[in-house]
């Protein structure tokens, strides 16, 4: 695949600037360990509660500003304890939240978590505060659109306010990212408005109409997606790869074997990881497996933020 160049920054001197804009959710994720999934009707004892930074909005924040990207956050959070720690872990991780707004009247958005003994999660999201950002709080902070290379966007928060977010970015001549997660049919307007769209299996098969579960099957969501509109696509498959496809064809990338320990934010790493190096200058090929590798490595670790690599740790592996 060729590279897809990033524009060079329109003002690198501003004190505002950030080449990565992200605008999406911030939950607090409630983690449990249990053996397997229960059953309807069954209860389970699980292994431990913990309370920790996510959401997908945040989680590619998180991994576009430790894989060395200047970041910048777009959102809302509750007027509570879990709001005023989702902006501190922002600081801490140097990403700029002037434009992450506090509701007053809504709670921090959580999220229930699930991770087996197989490693495999499954997650319950109450949008909370992130049901509450609105295409107003996005033109509030549109400067930091205007100024941004690429605008990365995930449907964790009302559907107009990313179609908002999208559009302001293409008349500012930024590139979009769209993860589109959780799965949902789309409107075909809104993804003309998509430069790269990254969506695993279960959102491939929402957006294509198809079954998803291997590469090939990939490849045909891809050549479906395309007739849509979608002129750049990554499949992720897990274990199985990523398959992306854009104007000069299809091409499988496999994964590294890995011994996972929690899949959690396992995309999101992978997205901020691959967008991360296209604003580097990345060739798409060598993005892909950056993403890949920054994945491949926090599913070797527990909890969703906590597992995102840092740059310097993809040069030791």
């Amino acid at each position: 695949m060729t590279t897809a160049p990033i524009a060079s920054p329109r003002d690198a001197t501003s004190a505002a600037h950030a080449d990565a804009v992200v605008v999406g959710s911030l939950n607090m994720d409630l983690v449990v360990r249990t053996p397997r999934h229960p059953r309807p009707g069954e209860t389970l004892l699980g292994r431990g509660l913990t309370a920790t930074p996510g959401g997908k909005g945040a989680n590619q924040a998180v991994a576009l500003a430790r894989l060395g990207a200047s970041t910048a956050m777009v959102g809302r959070v509750g007027d509570d304890a879990y709001g005023q720690a989702l902006l501190a872990n922002l600081d801490r991780e140097n990403i700029r939240r002037r434009g992450v707004q506090t509701s007053a009247d809504t709670t921090t958005g959580t999220a229930m978590i699930q991770v087996d003994d197989a490693s495999q999660n499954s997650i319950v999201v109450i949008p909370g505060s992130n049901a509450a950002l609105t295409p107003a709080d996005v033109a509030s902070v549109d400067d930091l659109l205007r100024q941004a290379r690429l605008v990365v966007c995930q449907l964790e928060v009302p559907l107009p306010t990313v179609r908002d977010a999208l559009a302001r970015a293409r008349r500012h001549g930024a590139t979009t990212l769209l993860n589109a997660a959780p799965a949902m049919t789309l409107p075909r307007d809104l993804l003309a408005l998509v430069d790269w769209l990254v969506v695993n299996e279960s959102e491939a098969a929402a957006l294509s109409g198809q079954p998803v579960g291997h590469p090939d099957e990939a490849a045909q969501a891809i050549r479906r997606l395309r007739q849509s509109g979608c002129r750049q696509i990554l499949v992720t498959l897990g274990a199985q790869g990523v398959v992306a496809g854009d104007d000069d064809g299809l091409h499988h990338y496999p994964a590294s074997a890995v011994t996972a320990i929690d899949t959690t934010a396992a995309g999101d790493t992978f997205v901020g990881g691959f967008a991360a190096a296209l604003l580097r200058g990345e060739a798409v090929a060598a993005a892909i497996l950056e993403g890949q590798a920054a994945a491949a490595l926090a599913v070797t670790r527990a909890g969703a933020q906590a597992s995102i690599p840092h740059r310097h740790e993809l040069a030791d592996h």
